[in-house]
């Protein structure tokens, strides 16, 4: 019976790194969304955007889901270049181009799937999967804000103006440290 909550304080690390993975990427797209939006506004090409619109239209909500298929396609041949990179011990170019493509990739399918989201959610499946992955969301938050609220109020010890109280403060847990250790 006492292995249980040691498993689970030995797995919480993990957990927040796999939420704080999850949130991150959550971050980017909301972050990236804006900005590409802006970028394809920027872009000339409103008989294109209009034809893409229209065409989405037109599809059934099944066909609506290949449309993911094109960030895939065409960042695939990035991927084998990071790969080249990497073989070839490149690692600086091979981190910044595999940085670039995963910024690319999340903005493309963020508006992608701003512009197909009322169409994808008609399917059945996508809907639980994407019911899902906003529940994975609200957890991770659960998993995180905690944390991340710890470190805001340790943070704010070293903030200006508090460095000596801080000082002070580490010296106290150094002391406490080293009475329990000497015998």
């Amino acid at each position: 019976m006492t292995v249980l909550p040691q498993m689970r304080k030995l797995f919480r690390p993990l957990w927040v790194i796999l939420a704080l993975a999850f949130l991150f990427e959550a971050w980017l797209w909301d972050q990236l969304q804006p900005i590409v939006a802006e970028v394809v506004d920027l872009v000339p090409w409103r008989r294109l955007k209009a034809r893409l619109a229209a065409l989405i239209r037109t599809l059934s909500p099944t066909a609506t889901l290949a449309v993911f298929i094109v960030p895939v396609v065409v960042l695939f041949p990035v991927k084998l270049l990071e790969v080249w990179l990497l073989a070839h011990r490149r690692w600086l170019a091979a981190i910044v181009l595999l940085a670039v493509a995963k910024l690319i990739g999340v903005g493309v399918t963020a508006f992608i799937f701003d512009v197909t989201r009322r169409k994808l959610l008609l399917i059945p499946w996508f809907r639980r999967v994407y019911d899902y992955v906003m529940w994975l969301r609200e957890w991770a938050h659960e998993i995180v804000d905690p944390v991340q609220q710890r470190v805001r109020q340790w943070l704010r010890v070293f903030a200006p103006g508090r460095t000596n109280r801080a000082l002070r403060l580490l010296l106290r847990l150094r002391r406490r440290m080293q009475a329990h250790v000497a015998p």
